[in-house]
């Protein structure tokens, strides 16, 4: 996150990660700002499973590309989405396109609506395990 905000000249927040978790074995999929760890104890409560990070065979099956360049859309199959909402702080986020070394510029409304995600609190406080 930090290396994709550097080239582009914004701040390492408008990078929007998109991260995939499984829930009790069935992937969903998490987009995070890059300043934000994600609190998997939250995403339970908003999925009513049990949340794992995803390895990179189910990562692949799920969206159709590898991890660290997954987008936020266009998957190969369509998953539960749920948005950092710090993302919506700013006018222009930038998710992977594809691949690690690419990016696209987007409006957070233009993000929320292409994925049909749900806006929530996932972001991990400070202090809790890293």
């Amino acid at each position: 996150s930090r290396e994709a905000a550097g080239a582009l000249g914004v701040d390492v927040a408008q990078i929007a990660k998109s991260l995939v978790f499984t829930s009790n074995g069935t992937p969903v999929l998490a987009i995070a700002s890059g300043a934000n760890r994600v609190d998997e104890r939250k995403l339970e409560q908003l999925t009513g499973g049990k949340i794992r990070k995803a390895d990179a065979e189910t990562v692949k099956q799920a969206t159709g590309f590898a991890i660290g360049g997954v987008p936020p859309l266009t998957h190969a199959t369509p998953l539960p989405t749920y948005i950092d909402r710090d993302l919506l702080q700013h006018e222009v986020v930038y998710p992977a396109g594809g691949v690690p070394e690419c990016v696209f510029p987007i409006s957070p409304q233009e993000l929320l609506r292409a994925t049909s995600g749900q806006v929530v609190d996932i972001r991990q406080e400070h202090g809790g395990q890293p």
